[in-house]
């Protein structure tokens, strides 16, 4: 499939296109790379401290930090666990470096997740602490909202082709 395309994009582009396409192509599947290699989380007394590839990161400090869950998303892949925080004006940050999945597996997410959890459990007021509601996408999945954004656009393309004839 790969050979057929090159061959597609080499008769449409000739050799140099090529040559750029898969340069362009590396270039941003390696810029990618980098970001995902070099994004961390990490938990201390002030704080947990997130960074996604880019800078020092940024600490989010225990008092500011009012639940830790994990978010669980099934695929044909598997399912996904991904570590998050809602902070207390209400938005949910996913912490890098912390999840788990068949195609990236962390065999001791469990166990990091538990140290996470110790920590802001040790630093914060029960009382401070609150379950967040659960929001529209966090009861609908991707491939649910896939499915029915595909039919929206189905009926809208139907709408209007026979809006003009």
């Amino acid at each position: 499939m790969l050979a057929a395309q090159a061959a597609l994009a080499a008769s449409q582009l000739g050799v140099a296109g090529l040559c750029w396409l898969l340069g362009g192509t590396a270039a941003l599947a390696g810029l990618g790379l980098s970001f995902a290699l070099r994004s961390w989380t990490t938990v201390g007394a002030a704080g947990i401290t997130v960074c996604w590839g880019t800078g020092r990161g940024r600490t989010h400090p225990w008092q500011d930090i009012r639940w830790i869950d994990v978010r669980e998303t099934k695929s044909q892949y598997g399912t996904a666990r991904a570590a998050r925080i809602t902070l207390a004006d209400g938005r949910r940050r996913s912490l890098p470096g912390l999840h788990h999945s068949n195609l990236y597996p962390a065999p001791d997410f469990d166990v990091e997740f538990r140290r996470v959890v110790n920590w802001w459990e040790l630093s914060t007021d029960r009382a401070a602490r609150f379950q967040p509601p659960k929001r529209m996408r966090d009861r609908v999945s991707p491939t649910v909202a896939g499915i029915v954004l595909g039919i929206l656009i189905s009926v809208a393309v139907v709408a209007v082709v026979a809006v003009q004839s």
